[in-house]
Formats: C-alpha cells, structure tokens, sequence
C-alpha cells in the first residue's frame, strides 16, 4: 500500500517543478519581448532574416498539409452539420454552424495542434540538441544574449504564421464546406457565400485571430522551456521533444476552452 504521505510529496514536488517552469516560460516571454523592442539600443537588433526563415519553414511549408486538413475539417462539419439538421427539416440553415464552428473554434486549434505537432517539436529539438553541445553557453560568452538570437525570431515568427495559417483555414474549411452542402441542398454557391457573410460578424473573425496568436506563443515557449532545460544525452533530446509537443497541445486545448468560455458570456 502506498505511503500517503509519499504521494503528497509526490504532488508538491510536482506542482513546484510546474511553477517553476511557468515563472521561467514567462521570464524568456518578457525578455524576448524586451529585446525585440529594445535590442537595437545594445547593438543586438532580434536578425530579421532568422525570422524571414522561421515564418518560411514554420508556416508556408506546412501549407500543403494545412490545406488538406482545413478541407477536411470543413467537410466533416458540413456532412455532420447536415446530418443533425436533417432530424428538424432545418438543412437550409447549416451555414450557421459551420460558419461558428470553423471561425470561432477549429480554424484556430486545428492549426495550432499542427504547429505544436509539427514545429514545437523541432524546436525543442533544436534547443536540446544545443544546450547539450554547449553551443548556448558559446553564445554567451561571444557576448550573444541567447534569448536575443534564439528566441526572439521563434516568438516573431509564430505570433505571425499561426494566425495567417488560422485565416486561409478559415477560406479553405469554409470553401470545402460550402461546395459540399450547395450539392447536397441544390443550391448556388454564392447563395452560401452570402448566408455565411451575412451570419459571421469582425468579432468573430477576431476572436479566432486572437486564439491562433495565443497559440503560437505556447508553442514557442513550451518548445523553449523544454529544449532548455534537457538532460542526459541523445535520450533526453527524444524525451523534451515528446514532452513538448504533449504539453503544447494539451494546453492549446485547455486555453481553448478557457478563451471560449470568456469570449461567449
């Protein structure tokens, strides 16, 4: 039988090696902050061209593999959408879901869960790989502020593409869907375009912006703090790199939910 008083110094080491990694998250956050608005004072302005590459490969290569889920998201809400409505006699108003869902809800996390699959891995990945090598304290003694080189064009880079990949999921999702119920219902495509138009508001067009934003700030510091703080060799390299795209994920859905339930009192 386990010892209680084990399990509860189970939880409080837990829960402090939890804040400990929140308070570093946000120390890295504010000072990646700090530098980009304030590094060309030190003559260490955050490298425009690293953020030029992060943007390239964290967004406009993962284009083809977001088109093709955007489209499939769409779909699958237009058939169930369908589907549901279809028990009432109310197919006709479809749009309606399909518009909320795809703007407010899916757009957003769909491409965030790609991201921290796709990219918050490789970026704890490529932390892990450097503090082992020694090449982050190299920085420092160069006089490079590794936040400064490292983190700041990952930060830039993330705020920017999620978002952008959020919206053209919203056009693609959106398109799919409209395509699938204009066949279903006999209707023109346009007749949908303007229904969907009509329904959707700015707000939550920029309800969906803001979470995709959100999100790509979690990916990059769940990516950094883990990447930072390996150990051991090749092995912890593997670990920090499934540690983190589990946590970025889970608490891309857990602020999600948290932003939805805010945004919809």
């Amino acid at each position: 039988m386990a010892n209680p008083a084990k399990i509860f110094e189970s939880i409080g080491k837990r829960t402090v090696a939890g804040l400990d990694e929140m308070g570093y998250a946000a120390a890295i956050f504010f000072e990646a902050i700090y530098w980009t608005l304030a590094g060309w004072r030190y003559r260490q302005p955050v490298r425009v061209s690293a953020t030029f590459a992060a943007m390239m490969q964290f967004g406009v290569a993962a284009l083809p593999i977001a088109t093709l889920l955007a489209a499939t998201i769409g779909l699958m809400l237009a058939i169930q959408s369908l589907y549901s409505l279809s028990i009432f006699g109310a197919q006709s108003y479809a749009y309606f879901g399909i518009a909320f869902a795809v703007v407010r809800e899916f757009s957003p996390m769909i491409m965030g869960i790609l991201i921290a699959g796709r990219s918050g891995s490789a970026i704890a990945a490529r932390l892990a790989t450097m503090s082992i090598n020694q090449e982050v304290d190299a920085l420092q003694v160069m006089g490079i502020n590794p936040v400064r080189f490292l983190v700041s064009p990952v930060l830039i880079a993330l705020v920017i593409v999620v978002p952008c990949l959020a919206m053209w999921a919203n056009l693609v999702s959106l398109t799919a869907a409209g395509l699938y119920v204009s066949a279903e219902l006999n209707q023109s495509f346009g007749a949908y375009v303007n229904d969907t138009i009509e329904v959707l508001q700015t707000g939550d067009v920029w309800q969906g912006i803001g979470k995709a934003a959100l999100f790509g700030i979690i990916i990059a510091l769940v990516g950094v703090v883990n990447g930072s703080t390996v150990q051991g060799g090749a092995e912890g390299v593997g670990k920090v790199t499934t540690r983190s795209v589990v946590m970025s994920i889970s608490l891309i859905i857990v602020a999600d939910m948290i932003f939805g339930f805010m945004t919809t009192q």
